[in-house]
């Protein structure tokens, strides 16, 4: 398999993890991913890292901008990596730090 099918699979696995995780968001995930969604999903994965940048503000918040990211990867192949690389790691991270907390009130 090449390189760029491995890395697209990844990416793709990545959003069914993160959908399993939040089932109510499987629906507008899954939309938003459409190709004809371009025009709004562009503009959208921009005001959300733009939104993430004030996260001071009641509302907005750091949150915002790995979302973002997320959906300018799906436009920008270059991204696909990083994110998926990214998601991975924040994955790993938050089960270590679930563990730890569960094991801490045990």
């Amino acid at each position: 398999m090449a390189p760029k099918q491995r890395r697209e699979r990844r990416f793709q696995r990545q959003f069914e993890a993160l959908e399993r995780l939040a089932p109510s968001l499987r629906g507008p995930m899954s939309t938003l991913r459409r190709d004809s969604w371009f025009p709004i999903r562009f503009p959208i994965a921009l005001l959300l890292i733009v939104g993430g940048v004030f996260a001071f503000l009641p509302v907005l918040g750091v949150w915002m901008i790995p979302l973002g990211l997320l959906l300018l990867a799906v436009d920008l192949p270059i991204l696909r990596g990083p994110i998926s690389a990214f998601i991975i790691r924040s994955r790993r991270k938050a089960r270590m730090i679930a563990t730890r907390w569960r094991a801490r009130r045990r």
